[in-house]
């Protein structure tokens, strides 16, 4: 079992930003491509961001592209995802991701483990 925690979301303004992180324990960390979804209310979840095991390849939804900023450190198991300039449509539940092998399984749904999702609130 992978074990993932989120944290960093919040309360902020439109335009203003935010940095989530997720920190991995119970697995290789390293091993695994890593990715970000989000919920809505009334929403499914959808694809924000991904990340390969070693940084290599980075994936972004186009509603974020330009926007966020999706980083790991394999050294303290932990990915982040930076995100700025942010609008009220961005106002989701965040939740990690992780998929041992190619970060196409991120982008295709097919994950082994999620986070229990973190806050995002973007005020206009």
């Amino acid at each position: 079992q992978m074990q993932l925690v989120e944290s960093g979301g919040g309360l902020v303004q439109a335009g203003g930003s935010l940095r989530l992180s997720c920190a991995a324990s119970g697995r290789t960390f390293s091993s695994y491509a890593m990715g970000w979804f989000r919920q809505a209310p009334g929403k499914e979840r959808e694809f924000v961001a991904a990340i390969s095991w070693n940084s290599g390849g980075t994936y972004y939804a186009d509603a974020v592209k330009g926007r966020f900023t999706i980083s790991r450190d394999n050294a303290k198991n932990t990915v982040y995802l930076q995100m700025n300039s942010l609008k009220p449509e961005d106002t989701a539940v965040y939740y990690c991701a992780a998929a041992l092998g190619n970060l196409r399984l991120i982008i295709t749904t097919k994950i082994d483990y999620w986070g229990q999702g973190t806050q995002v609130t973007v005020s206009s």
